[in-house]
């Protein structure tokens, strides 16, 4: 990538999410847009399920760009679902199990600790479907 089509992420260039977005087809595959300190900033797309999986360590940043993400959770009153449409964000506090879905598919933008696996740390059984990442460069 070079620093014309604004999607160069190793430099203090200006990122087209749009562009960005539009660079890859793969689902539940988020790629790097940016590291900010420790941190990854990943866009990914997704359509269906992920899988339920805990982040022992960390909590995990969602912001949905584009169609409509949910977020069930797994807490000690029971289980819940948190509905996202375009625009809105949400934080899965560290050690709460959920499991994220896109029935019409979704565009949405991951704030993390840089390395962390999409999975997390304990998770069910991984798909084939599922890309197992701690996250690919933008290219």
């Amino acid at each position: 990538m070079n620093s014309t089509n604004g999607m160069n992420s190793t430099s203090n260039e200006p990122i087209a999410l749009a562009e960005a977005l539009a660079s890859f087809d793969a689902l539940w595959s988020p790629r790097i847009l940016a590291r900010v300190n420790d941190y990854d900033v990943r866009v990914t797309k997704v359509r269906g399920e992920h899988l339920w999986h805990v982040h022992d360590d960390t909590d995990e940043f969602f912001l949905v760009l584009d169609g409509e993400l949910r977020i069930s959770l797994r807490e000690e009153g029971g289980e819940r679902t948190v509905v996202l449409p375009r625009g809105s964000a949400f934080t899965v506090p560290r050690g709460i199990e959920h499991k994220p879905s896109a029935p019409s598919g979704a565009a949405i933008l991951l704030f993390e600790p840089a390395g962390t696996p999409t999975v997390g740390d304990r998770h069910e059984e991984i798909p084939d479907h599922v890309d197992v990442t701690t996250g690919h460069a933008l290219r």
